[in-house]
């Protein structure tokens, strides 16, 4: 329904880091995942727009002063429930309705139209497939995380689930994970719960039986729920983990290198984790160079039972982004 409606308008389309998938990321009309920490590709557009609609749009997963910081532009809101006002989220119209029903509405309401092309969206496609494309191109060890996040792509069919962790890890793949489908790229976004992927992916693979379901995290993480490896194991559930190791709590370690210029007491030392998942009885791996991580991961996806894999990160690329996006922001 949201497709139908961004065609009938030509509008383009954002979504929130809980929202990928409900437009194809390779919809002509597709920006991405708006609600980063920092003014990303997609802010672009909402820069250039004098109206936002936000459906089924919620305050918690990101501040509206993101995407409307200057509180200028016309606002429509259309949800089930009632609008929080914020200063920079004051609605104009809102629209308080089962969301397909007011779809559904809206497009009887339209009619045909002519609507004027967009400009804005495939400078934004371009450069965040450049971004995703250069990663698959770095074979440096630690991986970094573009690399990764291309890795899972390019193994996971479309209609396949990740789940990506609270932290650093959430960050990768909301902005960068190319997603086709609904539901097939799932996140805990507002109170952001960490570890939630682990025992998520278990639900998923029980919810939908045939489906292959991977669990991606940060080591902090996983040490936060790790013992479910052995819920998988009891039940026979295919639970598939990738985690991504840097020693650290890495979105904390982030936010503080942005906000402070400095980090403190977010390290800590990690168990051998193959030893660890093996230790219940678990296929385990330790991913050594950036050759290893497709194969690794297609075997872990095709083989039974529960399957950890470890690889190594270089997180010196979240300020290196940062920086970038600053140079961009002024450019353009």
């Amino acid at each position: 329904m949201l497709v139908r409606l961004s065609e009938a308008l030509n509008a383009p389309v954002a979504t929130t880091f809980m929202g990928k998938g409900v437009i194809p990321d390779d919809h002509p009309n597709a920006l991405g995942v708006i609600g980063f920490m920092a003014h990303d590709y997609e802010n672009f557009a909402f820069d250039q727009a004098d109206l936002i609609m936000g459906v089924g749009y919620e305050l918690q997963e990101f501040s509206p002063a993101r995407i409307n910081p200057d509180h200028d532009k016309s606002i429509i809101h259309l949800h089930c429930f009632a609008p929080d006002i914020d200063a920079a989220w004051q609605p104009d119209i809102s629209i308080e309705s089962d969301i397909v029903d007011a779809i559904d509405a809206l497009l009887a309401a339209l009619g045909p139209r002519h609507v004027p092309p967009n400009r804005v969206e495939p400078l934004i496609r371009s450069l965040r497939a450049h971004e995703l494309r250069k990663g698959e191109e770095d074979d440096s060890f630690p991986l970094k995380p573009q690399r990764i996040v291309a890795d899972i792509r390019a193994v996971l069919e479309a209609d396949d689930i990740v789940l990506a962790d609270t932290g650093a890890v959430k960050m990768w793949m909301a902005r960068l994970y190319p997603t086709q489908a609904p539901l097939t790229c799932l996140m805990s976004n507002g109170l952001s719960t960490m570890a939630f992927s682990l025992p998520g992916a278990i639900g998923a693979a029980l919810a939908c039986p045939g489906k292959r379901v991977l669990s991606t995290m940060g080591d902090g993480s996983f040490l936060m729920n790790s013992q479910e490896i052995e819920t998988a194991i009891r039940e026979n559930i295919p639970l598939k983990v990738l985690i991504w190791e840097d020693g650290s709590y890495g979105l904390i370690k982030w936010k503080m290198d942005m906000e402070l210029h400095r980090h403190a007491h977010v390290d800590f030392t990690n168990p051998d984790f193959v030893a660890y998942a093996h230790s219940f009885g678990a296929n385990s791996y330790r991913i050594t160079s950036a050759a290893d991580l497709r194969p690794t991961l297609e075997k872990a996806l095709a083989e039974p039972g529960v399957s950890i894999m470890t690889v190594a990160v270089d997180y010196s690329e979240n300020m290196k982004l940062i920086d970038r996006l600053g140079d961009l922001t002024i450019a353009l």
